[in-house]
């Protein structure tokens, strides 16, 4: 192999590398989040395509800066799935990326107006804080509430004429966000504990966890439901049943059986469909 094509070899490799450390669906579920309320919002497609990439770096940042931060963590509990504790790159060079992706996320919301460039910067704020380490605090679910509750928001503050988005899809976000933090760790709640890692999830057990993220699902899906008023659409109503029956069906298999993936599988599905929900209004 020759230096040259050995070059750009080794740069694709350390791309793939890093992609995999950004938590790559989460990131891609936010991003296309942002494109889809966006479009339902009106926003212009020179100003969409700004916000969509600033949500995109944005999430780099998040997720790049959680592997990097959990090394050691992650290495200690053998996780051969995360690139960064199987020793593919060094934690200093990703929190660099993560810094870099960071600013630019800020840079291009910047055009978009202050309004949106201060909630992106309080939302990534809250995300860095968790992963820096609020995850071990009683406190753990609160850059959730925060972070997703702005979320909807980023479209509407996007606008040629901004404002915020209205309290119910604020409550949907918020509620969407707590579910992610509520049934994300229990997947690793015994791998967490070795390392000392203890934050909500940890002090509510596996399976309340799994029940208040159900609950807080079917209260997001309520709101987004009754919040528009002038009565509910057809679509909306085919989405908030599809929501509660799995918010439903995630209970039951909860608690028939120790909540493990198939659990967060099903919640990420209820999530999604409560995201649609909010789309559709």
């Amino acid at each position: 192999m020759t230096d040259a094509t050995a070059g750009p070899r080794a740069r694709a490799s350390t791309v793939r590398v890093l992609w995999g450390a950004t938590h790559p669906g989460p990131t891609l579920v936010v991003t296309v989040l942002s494109l889809a309320l966006g479009i339902a919002a009106g926003v212009e497609p020179g100003r969409l395509a700004l916000l969509v990439v600033a949500v995109l770096a944005g999430q780099v940042s998040v997720g790049l800066s959680n592997d990097a931060i959990d090394v050691a963590r992650d290495a200690a509990v053998g996780r051969t799935d995360k690139p960064l504790a199987g020793g593919a790159l060094s934690p200093e060079r990703a929190l660099a990326v993560a810094v870099a992706s960071l600013v630019l996320a800020l840079l291009l919301s910047a055009p978009l107006g202050p309004g949106l460039l201060a909630a992106h910067a309080v939302a990534l704020a809250s995300a860095w804080t968790y992963n820096a380490g609020l995850k071990s605090s009683p406190f753990s679910i609160a850059p959730f509430l925060v972070s997703f509750g702005l979320f909807p928001s980023f479209a509407t503050l996007s606008l040629a004429e901004p404002t915020l988005a209205p309290p119910w899809a604020a409550l949907a976000g918020a509620a969407l966000g707590a579910a992610v933090h509520l049934t994300n760790v229990v997947r690793d709640l015994d791998d967490d504990r070795r390392t000392g890692v203890r934050g909500l999830p940890h002090r509510l057990g596996a399976r309340v966890s799994v029940l208040v993220a159900a609950l807080g699902i079917v209260v997001g899906a309520v709101a987004v439901l009754l919040g528009p008023g002038g009565g509910a659409t057809p679509a909306g109503v085919v989405f908030f049943a599809a929501v509660v029956a799995v918010a439903v069906v995630t209970v039951i298999v909860a608690t028939v059986r120790p909540p493990g993936r198939a659990v967060f599988q099903l919640t990420m599905l209820a999530a999604l469909l409560l995201a649609a929900q909010l789309v559709v209004a």
